[in-house]
């Protein structure tokens, strides 16, 4: 579980309209801002955002929520992820305690085992000329390869001399090592050895290199219950502060065009590990920078590696970030480019030669067809339709629709006609309930949620019963002082799950018209007037009611003074 004490700071932190913005961008109306809401399509903004309370509505679907509600229903994230995701964002560290409990934790001696292993490969590089050589004709400097962690495995079975358990499991669970017909043995042999980090810059595996001819040329870990190809990637721990401060990131191919370019000071490249580029990695990169860039080299394989990363980017994609793709020229790839030409060329090419996303797409898709005929217009469309579904940013997937449709000489409204569906919309949120019947609670418990330390004030016994929200309101006075001094958003994740969830969300809509002058503290004095006002009524009307006999001494009494008051 995540301590809810930790919530409310990340909270307090984060802004929701800067959370939202950078996905969906909001124009200025009065003191909140709008947009046309990103979970249901529409032409007329109704999708609202407060600074001040720090929540979002729409008025036409009903979604709404905090910064983390719009991270999971925007993002498909779970709840733990856009903790992190917002943590990440906000400088703060997620407390260990917080992981998702069916999530077991790797036992130490598979992160120690990875450490120890590091260790003994950053030493043996120091004592084998022959790696160190190596390096130096690459172009790196001790600083660098410091910085990376990068060893040397040797040949052989070297990590016998590290381990004096050689046969623990740890080492085949962290992939260090191999159990063939022939016994166990090293994975990592004569290969310079680059680590390979988490986020948090824990050591999850490795990559190793050839030094001379052989294959394969690159070696990585395996998948354990440390390292997942698919979501990792080499130099993102290194590179985030110069990513931040650039602005961008830029993937390109292997490790050593990663440590290469950090060599001459472009320092915000990470690599994929080994496998494709994957929705998972452009979505961790692009919650760290609005301006993702893909570098291939210049060959036909750079251009097929290319193609795959766009198809697994298109899930990914965010209105308002910027995804491009940079062909370095033939037989040059970022590491020999920038050694030959230096790093101002370098990022030159970065600011003037890169190829949006969407003009790659649709070049591809138009690349090699007869366009004048319709053969030629029904092939586009038809290798267009799986792609044009997948991407998430229905801003950027309408114009691309309606550059696609100019090419097969269709109207964008027509695409439908030829099989190709409607511009995807995330998923909608359910419907919100039929407004419930008038409560004279309502306005109390509203001013209630501006005030929770006020929320003792209130007797409990004045409520009344038979007010649709006379349960739920005794239940809200019971709930919001064990909440402490806790602002909007924090009250809303903290009713998370709970039976007022419904309550405290359709509460805050409410507020989203109050300015920030708002009386909230006359409100609530008038709402308990009115409140000390409607019981002396309804006891009026019942000891009223009731025959005079049947009344005792101290009820005849009362009756008497409710009718004066």
């Amino acid at each position: 579980m995540i301590p809810r004490d930790f919530i409310d700071t990340l909270l307090a932190r984060v802004d929701v309209v800067d959370v939202i913005d950078r996905r969906v961008p909001l124009k200025k109306a009065g003191q909140n801002y709008q947009a046309c809401c990103p979970f249901h399509s529409e032409k007329t903004p109704s999708f609202t955002v407060s600074p001040t309370k720090q929540f979002y509505h729409c008025f036409g679907c009903g979604a709404h929520g905090t910064a983390l509600s719009f991270l999971m229903e925007y993002e498909h994230m779970s709840f733990p992820d856009a903790v992190a995701a917002l943590a990440q964002d906000s400088g703060l560290q997620v407390p260990e305690s917080a992981h998702e409990p069916d999530r077991p934790k790797p036992p130490p001696a598979l992160w120690d085992a990875l450490e120890q292993a590091a260790q003994f490969y950053k030493q043996q590089l120091k004592q084998t000329p022959r790696a160190i050589e190596y390096l130096k004709q690459r172009g790196l400097t001790g600083v660098i390869a410091a910085r990376y962690g990068i060893g040397y495995a040797p040949d052989g079975s070297p990590l016998k001399q590290v381990f004096p358990d050689y046969t623990t499991d740890a080492l085949a669970a962290s992939g260090l090592v191999i159990d063939g017909d022939r016994g166990r043995y090293d994975r990592f042999r004569d290969r310079i050895m680059f680590p390979i980090r988490n986020i948090k810059g824990q050591i999850v595996g490795f990559g190793g290199r050839v030094l001379d001819q052989g294959e394969p040329k690159y070696l990585n870990s395996p998948e354990t219950p440390l390292f997942h190809k698919g979501s990792e990637l080499y130099g993102l721990f290194e590179a985030r502060s110069a990513i931040k401060t650039a602005g961008r990131a830029i993937v390109v191919e292997g490790y050593m065009d990663v440590v290469a370019l950090a060599q001459h000071g472009v320092e915000f490249a990470v690599a994929a590990l080994g496998t494709a580029t994957t929705p998972v990695h452009a979505r961790t990169l692009l919650r760290h920078t609005d301006r993702l860039i893909y570098a291939f080299d210049g060959d036909k394989a750079g251009r097929k590696a290319a193609w795959r990363a766009l198809e697994n980017t298109l899930e990914a994609l965010q209105d308002g970030k910027e995804v491009s793709f940079l062909f370095l020229p033939e037989n040059e790839d970022p590491d020999s480019y920038i050694r030959t030409h230096g790093q101002a060329a370098f990022l030159k090419l970065l600011d003037t030669d890169t190829l949006p996303l969407s003009a790659f797409l649709v070049r591809e898709l138009a690349q090699g067809r007869k366009l004048d005929t319709q053969e030629g217009r029904a092939a586009m469309l038809k290798d267009a339709r799986p792609l044009l579904e997948k991407i998430a940013a229905p801003l950027l997937a309408g114009l691309i629709r309606r550059q696609i449709a100019e090419l097969a000489h269709l109207q964008a409204d027509e695409l439908a006609l030829v099989g190709l569906k409607p511009a995807s919309t995330r998923r909608m949120p359910p419907s919100p309930q039929r407004r419930p019947a008038p409560s004279r609670l309502r306005g109390l418990a509203r001013t209630l949620l501006m005030n929770p330390q006020r929320a003792t004030e209130v007797e409990p016994h004045l409520l009344d019963a038979n007010d649709p929200l006379g349960e739920a309101m005794g239940e809200l006075l019971g709930w919001l002082p064990e909440m402490g001094q806790l602002n909007l958003p924090a009250l809303s994740e903290a009713a998370r799950g709970s039976t007022l969830e419904a309550l405290v969300q359709d509460l805050m809509t409410d507020l989203l018209d109050k300015d920030d002058s708002w009386d909230w503290n006359a409100e609530f004095d008038g709402a308990v007037k009115q409140l000390r006002d409607d019981w002396r009524r309804r006891r009026q009307q019942e000891l009223a009611a009731r025959p005079l006999s049947s009344l005792s001494a101290s009820e005849r009494q009362e009756l008497t003074e409710l009718a004066r008051s």
